[in-house]
């Protein structure tokens, strides 16, 4: 007479789903990476093998991605600087510089300063500060000097995602800081 088990038989069932969940987990991963790799173009292929593993391909686009991120900003800057020579006279004058302005995205904050270099003296920590101050991280800071102005691009996160940040308040205390 056999008994069964109630019990080891419950413990295989969830085994087998577990290995099932598993597999299609990898399998997904494997079709992700699969079409990760496919739209990297060959020219940016940073290894030449006939057989790349996944590893390769993961840094592969991981290059990529960080120059295509490079080219946004040079593109970012590039109009920042159309728009700032609109804005300007032809006898050289920016009566529109500074420019400050505030992108808010959720907890992300995304500042732009463009001065003139004839400018007062522009203290870049008082920014940072004034970020700090208003709960805000800087995650990413640059600037670029273009002919006689000067591109200031601060990225930050909120401190606290439930706080968030008020895009408004910032815009304003930037604004009196650099006029």
């Amino acid at each position: 007479m056999k008994v069964n088990n109630i019990g080891s038989h419950g413990t295989s069932v969830r085994k087998v789903e577990r290995k099932t969940v598993e597999k299609n987990r990898r399998t997904h991963m494997k079709k992700l990476c699969s079409k990760l790799s496919s739209i990297i173009p060959k020219e940016h292929r940073n290894i030449h093998k006939d057989v790349l593993t996944q590893q390769d391909n993961l840094e592969d686009a991981t290059s990529y991605i960080k120059i295509l991120r490079e080219r946004i900003e040079i593109l970012k800057q590039r109009r920042l600087l159309q728009v700032s020579k609109m804005r300007s006279t032809d006898v050289g004058i920016d009566f529109g510089l500074p420019i400050v302005e505030v992108r808010c995205n959720d907890v992300n904050l995304e500042v732009l300063i463009v001065i003139s270099r004839v400018s007062k003296r522009f203290l870049f920590h008082e920014v940072i500060s004034v970020l700090e101050e208003e709960g805000a991280k800087v995650v990413n800071a640059n600037f670029s000097v273009v002919g006689d102005k000067i591109f200031h691009i601060i990225h930050s996160q909120a401190v606290s995602s439930r706080i968030g940040l008020d895009a408004s308040r910032v815009t304003q205390r930037l604004k009196e800081l650099v006029n």
